[in-house]
């Protein structure tokens, strides 16, 4: 048994039959999802503040999706199962943003190219979008996500919020909408959520400070979009 340990196959049956999968194959299909998988969460990761949570699932995805897609090679009943499965996972943690599903969805790609035994394509792919990504990175297109914020601000009821921050607003922000009014205190106060994006070079402090003399020093709380939730 010893002198066959190299010819070791692992048998998968199928719908159509049984799909023969060597342990070569296999071996090889998983070192490469562990290595782009690895090279997918540094370029994601890289000079962005990340936790080491999300740097470990863009590492180990391609290898489990791989190994996901060789266990239901050619059993149509299987794949669907495993769809609805997919389908039905929810990330608890905190939610994230636009490029944090992108790299989510270039680990799965990734392992579905290795789990069908497309090495070098998954290899191509991997790099041309990371490199993409870098590109991207460096270029002045769009804005930076740190200065888009939800603003909410509490005022008295006496002050008209129509208006009341503009001139504010134009001194800092190159955005400011309002999205939400809310009572409260038994209808005596107000509060406001703006979503803003404070202009480059601005003090957001400075931006506060003079918003805390508006409203007569009541509660501000100024964050993230992604922290924001529902937060009213």
């Amino acid at each position: 048994m010893l002198n066959n340990i190299n010819t070791l196959t692992l048998d998968l049956t199928s719908a159509t039959g049984t799909s023969i999968i060597t342990t070569g194959t296999f071996a090889l299909c998983t070192l490469v999802s562990l290595v782009t998988g690895v090279f997918i969460s540094f370029i994601f990761c890289y000079r962005q503040e990340k936790t080491k949570s999300f740097a470990t699932t863009l590492a180990l995805l391609p290898v489990i999706v791989q190994v996901i897609i060789m266990l239901v090679n050619g059993n149509l009943g299987t794949g669907v199962a495993v769809a609805g499965a997919f389908s039905l996972v929810r990330f608890r943690s905190m939610q994230g943003n636009a490029k944090d599903i992108l790299g989510i969805f270039l680990s799965m790609a990734v392992g579905l190219a290795t789990g069908t035994d497309h090495l070098l394509l998954a290899g191509i792919f991997t790099i041309i979008v990371c490199a993409a990504t870098l590109v991207y990175n460096f270029v002045p297109v769009g804005i930076d996500d740190g200065n888009e914020k939800v603003l909410t601000i509490t005022i008295p009821e006496s002050l008209d919020y129509g208006d009341v921050f503009d001139d504010i607003f134009d001194k800092f922000t190159t955005k400011a909408k309002l999205e939400q009014v809310k009572t409260t205190n038994m209808g005596s106060l107000f509060k406001l959520r703006y979503n803003i994006i404070i202009k480059k070079g601005m003090s957001e402090k400075e931006l506060l400070d003079e918003l805390r003399v508006r409203n007569g020093n009541l509660e501000i709380i100024c964050s993230g979009r992604m922290l924001a939730g529902n937060q009213l």
